[in-house]
């Protein structure tokens, strides 16, 4: 099949799932009565548990607002009004003391904190969703709260992460984990998106988070390992060895995202190299298909019990990371490397008859969990992927027809 035929069937199939995905969330996630949304939904879309999970809220906020605001087709007032009640929610309950910025993990439906966890993630998607209703509403409330909200997780990881709630144990070694530079790199990346201000007050922490996952690539360049030193060396035992083959593909289309920005070649060049294809290609079950989930830099058995399962999250940042990379490339590989991964998703976790994709899959890639949310997977990671990905495919194909037009044009002349 041609490229230009590949480009259009994916696109093709591509739009109609995020438009079956959205119609899912849309259909059965909002609550009506308190705002906000539920996550935890059966195969059906039946609500299985009230409780709502504050990531989960702050990333599905902010799925609405995007796709309001840059895909057409999704500009409607019913997606903004409930994104406008979710980010409401968000500011009325997201944070259980009028003293603290830290977010619960998990709330009631009514928004009663439940559990909070002594990390910085439920803070970071409730900047996303902030930033994102700012964006599209023009409320300046909304941004007052991510600017608020970013000057306080700063504090947190390069200052004084006390406040936090973690006691310093004797034989805790203080650890660089890749989750905390890359989501900074992608508040950068949002926070800064057409605003001068924030691009120059940003710049320092943007340049540290990439400085920070840098040093991730171990082995002499042959390993990207999910926990280093804070001062970059390997670690020992389980945590040292600890590779997650999602995260580091995550990081490296961040990685390359940011590399465009900054007209950065040689951090392009490591981002495709390094934190795509590395994992990719040490991460993909030759037999089975699909990345696992976790790995031992060593061969050792991962520890994690789920450590041979499919899930759906890393498999949309390798689509997302794969386009990426060819747009600004035109690496045939990583088109076919796209392409191995389309297959596999389409015909593995994608569900035909209710929609939306099932997240947990045995090695073998049979429905481990028929659930189609919980406590980890939202409105988030699936249609994202599919909406950048379509966006990107549009970008490919409306440049490959400026191609065609200029060729037709030189032949007549």
């Amino acid at each position: 099949m041609g490229e230009k035929n590949r480009l259009h069937q994916w696109r093709d199939r591509i739009r109609t799932e995020l438009d079956r995905v959205m119609d899912f969330w849309t259909q059965y996630s909002e609550d009506k009565e308190y705002g906000g949304f539920f996550t935890c939904l059966g195969q059906d879309g039946a609500v299985y548990d009230q409780l709502k999970y504050i990531w989960l809220q702050g990333r599905q906020v902010w799925m609405y607002c995007r796709l309001y605001r840059k895909v057409p087709r999704f500009h409607r007032e019913e997606l903004l009004h409930s994104a406008i009640a979710g980010g409401e929610f968000l500011m009325a309950h997201a944070r259980p003391s009028s003293d603290s910025l830290k977010c619960a993990f998990v709330v009631t439906r009514d928004g009663r904190t439940v559990k909070i966890q002594r990390t910085i993630f439920s803070e970071c998607f409730f900047i996303m969703a902030m930033d994102e209703l700012w964006r599209t509403t023009h409320e300046e409330k909304y941004k007052r709260e991510a600017r608020k909200m970013m000057d306080q997780i700063v504090h947190w990881v390069r200052v004084d992460s006390s406040d936090l709630g973690r006691p310093e144990l004797p034989g805790a070694e203080p650890v660089n984990s890749m989750a905390v530079p890359m989501m900074l790199l992608n508040l950068v990346d949002q926070l800064c998106e057409d605003d001068e201000e924030a691009t120059m007050k940003y710049a320092d922490l943007g340049a540290w988070s990439v400085e920070k996952i840098l040093q991730h690539l171990q082995r002499d360049g042959q390993a990207i390992l999910e926990n280093v030193s804070e001062d970059g060396k390997e670690l020992p035992g389980c945590m040292g060895r600890h590779q997650n083959p999602g995260h580091a593909i995550e990081a490296g289309w961040f990685l390359l995202r940011r590399a465009f920005t900054n007209f950065d070649p040689i951090l392009g060049k490591t981002a495709v190299e390094k934190f795509v294809l590395l994992p990719f290609e040490s991460g993909w079950d030759q037999e089975y298909g699909g990345l696992f989930s976790f790995q031992d830099v060593d061969g050792y058995c991962p520890t994690q019990l789920e450590w041979s399962m499919k899930l759906w999250w890393p498999h949309t940042e390798a689509l997302i990371a794969f386009l990426l990379g060819y747009t600004e490339t035109r690496d045939l590989l990583l088109l076919d490397n796209f392409q191995k991964v389309f297959d596999y998703v389409f015909s593995q976790f994608s569900d035909p008859e209710y929609g939306e994709w099932f997240g947990y899959l045995t090695q073998e890639g049979k429905v481990a969990l028929t659930i189609k949310g919980g406590p980890f997977k939202g409105c988030f990671h699936v249609p994202r992927c599919l909406y950048m990905c379509e966006e990107m495919l549009t970008k490919l194909i409306e440049e490959q027809e400026e191609e065609d037009k200029g060729e037709d044009k030189r032949a007549r002349t």
